[in-house]
């Protein structure tokens, strides 16, 4: 009896509630409701430079001259849709070093959108000649410079440019030169212009070199192309070549001061074993590496090729002094670094040329080299210092049997940078092993702010001066 009494209670309670739904759906309760008017910003201009409305974005750009400052713009003229307000008016001073947004309001509608502003920047970021050479530009003098080697025809080279966004330039990137002669190249952007002069020089001795497997610059793998377009752009009289070119004797060497290889593999080249297994190129050029190291020539040695110091006799002829603890990640899935990465400076060598003019971080006696945000190899060749394995019990083991400067060290004490400094006529050797040390990333997160990687150009440039000094 409960049971039919609860029933109808509940069916009684349903019909009243479907009834006052549609009582209050008349057109006298959804009248006050103001669904009419339009929240348009027809145009805006700030401190007289008009903005562009991009109506499927919601967005508004003021276009600005390069040089000029955005922290208290007046906004001179603003138009809305009839019968709208906004939250910022004619006459209101905005901060524009970063976006605003405009909250348009019509009765009950409403809309946001972005305002910001763009410098008219007119620059050339890079040149590179038939995809390999990359040229060195000095922004100051709006100069650029590329070396190519001298059996290049200089009359037919085609320059690939990066320049500003939403720029113009002439001639056009991807149109053949004859470089016998320096070429101007005009960029404009709406206010903004420049020129730069661009010269290419044809050398017969290169004063470095960095060297690889590929036949040419544009067949390394990323990793090793991105510190090999550093190396172009920033090593006066550079070039690429490679270990055939070296052991045809194609390049004359007699002014090269460094040579650099940089050597990234995947999966990691982990001990002498590999490495004489894997760096089959490299190892059938030793002799004409040796004699270039015993001539007075430096080398720099970087990831994995810090294996070869061992093999041109840096170390004696023993070629068991290799790095003893070596891995690596696949570029395609690297570590995401959840924040900076850095190893540490070694006891009595933060004065080394190498640590030098670094972006410091919390620590000073640290090599900060990576950002929050960078995915990263973390591809190491180091030298595991104890007794439980590898035959270095200490550092001055370690020393001893590599003749040896230690430089960097792990967070574990492991030795990740050292050197052996130029002695009886022949060359430095600077080595590099520490994962930290990382040139590509194949992916950014969002938000990515590139800070202390910027020291990995830095300690390079370091290097290319300590070595060729």
């Amino acid at each position: 009896m409960k049971t039919k009494i609860f029933q109808y209670l509940f069916a009684c309670l349903v019909g009243c509630c479907i009834t006052s739904t549609l009582t209050s759906c008349n057109d006298d309760n959804i009248s006050n409701l103001q669904l009419s008017g339009d929240c348009m910003i027809e145009s805006i201009k700030l401190d007289s430079y008009e903005g562009t409305v991009n109506l499927t974005a919601r967005s508004i750009v003021v276009r600005l001259p390069e040089v000029y400052n955005t922290s208290a713009m007046q906004v001179t003229e603003l138009k809305l849709s009839d019968g709208a307000t906004c939250n910022v008016s004619q006459g209101s001073t905005l901060n524009m070093d970063a976006a605003k947004v405009l909250h348009v309001q019509n009765g009950d509608v409403s809309l946001d959108w972005t305002l910001s502003v763009l410098h008219d920047e007119a620059r050339i970021s890079q040149f590179v000649v038939n995809d390999i050479y990359q040229g060195a530009i000095d922004q100051a003098a709006k100069t650029i410079t590329v070396y190519v080697p001298s059996s290049v025809d200089v009359t037919a080279l085609v320059p690939t440019i990066t320049y500003s966004q939403n720029a113009t330039v002439t001639p056009g990137s991807g149109v053949a030169q004859d470089f016998s002669q320096p070429v101007t190249y005009k960029v404009t952007n709406n206010s903004a212009e420049s020129t730069y002069t661009v010269t290419v020089i044809a050398i017969e001795k290169p004063k470095a070199l960095f060297v690889g497997s590929a036949a040419v610059m544009n067949d390394l793998d990323d990793e090793a192309k991105a510190a090999c377009q550093w190396m172009l752009g920033n090593v006066s009289g550079s070039l690429y070549a490679s270990f055939a070119d070296l052991r045809a004797g194609t390049l004359d060497l007699s002014e090269c001061k460094v040579i650099w290889w940089h050597w990234h593999m995947q999966p990691a080249v982990d001990g002498h074993d590999q490495f004489v297994s894997k760096a089959t190129d490299a190892l059938e050029t030793k002799n004409e590496l040796r004699a270039y190291y015993e001539n007075g020539g430096s080398l720099l040695l970087t990831r994995y090729a810090t294996n070869l110091a061992s093999f041109i006799g840096a170390t004696g002829d023993d070629d068991w002094t290799t790095p003893n603890n070596c891995w690596g990640g696949e570029e395609g899935s690297a570590e995401l670094c959840g924040g900076p990465w850095d190893f540490n400076i070694y006891e009595g060598q933060k004065g080394h040329p190498l640590w030098q003019n670094l972006i410091a971080g919390d620590d000073p006696n640290k090599v900060y080299c990576t950002d929050a945000g960078y995915h990263i190899t973390n591809s190491t060749a180091q030298y595991h210092i104890g007794t439980d394995w590898g035959g270095y019990d200490n550092y001055a083991a370690w020393q001893a049997r590599t003749s040896g400067t230690i430089l960097g060290v792990g967070g574990d004490g492991a030795i990740v940078a050292w050197e052996y400094p130029a002695h009886d006529g022949k060359g430095g050797i600077v080595c590099i092993g520490s994962g930290c040390y990382d040139w590509y990333s194949y992916m950014y997160e969002p938000g990515y702010v590139e800070n202390f990687h910027k020291n990995i150009e830095t300690i390079t440039k370091n290097a290319f001066n300590y070595l060729t000094k």
